[in-house]
C-alpha cells in the first residue's frame, strides 16, 4: 500500500467515516425521503383517483341534470298542452252555451213578438168586428120595418115545419112554461102558430109573449132552461164571435 502511495490507516478511517455517513444518511435522510416520496406519490394517486371519481360524479350529475331538465320540460309541455286543451274545451263550451242562450233568447223574442202580433191582430179583429156589427145592427135596425119583421117570422115558422129548427124537437127541450120574445108584438095568427107548430112537442102548458126591440127581429124561445135564439141580434152576435 505504501508502494502505491496509500496510507492504510487513513484509508480505514475514511472507509469508517463513509460507512458512518452512509448509515446516517440512509437512516436520517434517504429513508425519510423515500417515505415522504411514497406518501406524496400515494397522495397524488389518491388525488388523481378522487379527481377521477369527482369527474365521473360530475358527469353523472350533469347527465342526471339533463335527464331531469328534459323530464321537466316534457312535463311542462304536457301541462301546457292539457291547459290549452282545457281552455279550448272551456271556450267551446262557453261559446256553445252562449249560442244556445242567444238562440233561446231569439226564439223567446220571436215568440213574444208573435204573441204580441196575434194579440194586436185579435184586438184589431175585435175592434173591426165590433164596428162592423155595430154598423150592421144600425143598418139592420133601420131596414127591418114591420113588414120585414113578419116576413122573418114566417121564414122561421116555415123552418120549424120543414124540420130545419131541429133543436125544438130535442127530448130535453121540455117544460111546463114557455116565454116567446119578439122585436114587435106578434099578431094573433102568429101567436097561434107559435103555440100549435113551435111549442107542440115541448109540453109547455102556459105561454107568455114579450116584446124586446133590442133583438132587432126574429124570435127568442125559452122553454124551461133551454133557449132557442133565432133573433137577428143573436145571429149578429154569433157572427161577431166567429170574426174574433
Amino acid at each position: 500500500m505504501e508502494a502505491l502511495g496509500l496510507n492504510l490507516g487513513y484509508l480505514f478511517v475514511q472507509i469508517f467515516n463513509f460507512a458512518i455517513l452512509f448509515v446516517v444518511l440512509r437512516k436520517w435522510v434517504y429513508l425519510p425521503l423515500l417515505t415522504t416520496l411514497d406518501k406524496r406519490r400515494e397522495a397524488i394517486a389518491q388525488g388523481m383517483e378522487d379527481a377521477r371519481i369527482a369527474a365521473e360524479a360530475r358527469a353523472n350529475a350533469e347527465e342526471e341534470a339533463a335527464t331531469i331538465k328534459a323530464d321537466a320540460q316534457a312535463e311542462a309541455s304536457k301541462i301546457v298542452s292539457e291547459a290549452t286543451e282545457r281552455a279550448q274545451s272551456a271556450g267551446a263550451d262557453v261559446k256553445a252555451a252562449a249560442e244556445a242562450e242567444a238562440a233561446k233568447a231569439k226564439e223567446k223574442a220571436l215568440a213574444d213578438i208573435e204573441a204580441e202580433r196575434n194579440q194586436m191582430l185579435g184586438d184589431l179583429r175585435g175592434q173591426v168586428a165590433a164596428l162592423a156589427i155595430a154598423g150592421a145592427q144600425k143598418l139592420v135596425g133601420e131596414a127591418l120595418n114591420e113588414k120585414r119583421q113578419h116576413a122573418l117570422l114566417s121564414d122561421f115558422f116555415a123552418g120549424v115545419k120543414d124540420g130545419k129548427v131541429a133543436v125544438l124537437e130535442d127530448a130535453d127541450f121540455k117544460g111546463d112554461s114557455a116565454v116567446i120574445t119578439s122585436a114587435l108584438p106578434l099578431t094573433d095568427a102568429e101567436q097561434d102558430t107559435v103555440k100549435t107548430d113551435v111549442l107542440a112537442k115541448t109540453g109547455a102548458e102556459t105561454v107568455s109573449f114579450d116584446v124586446d126591440p133590442a133583438i132587432l127581429g126574429g124570435l127568442v124561445i125559452k122553454v124551461g132552461d133551454k133557449v132557442v135564439d133565432d133573433s137577428v141580434a143573436g145571429k149578429l152576435e154569433g157572427l161577431r164571435q166567429n170574426m174574433r
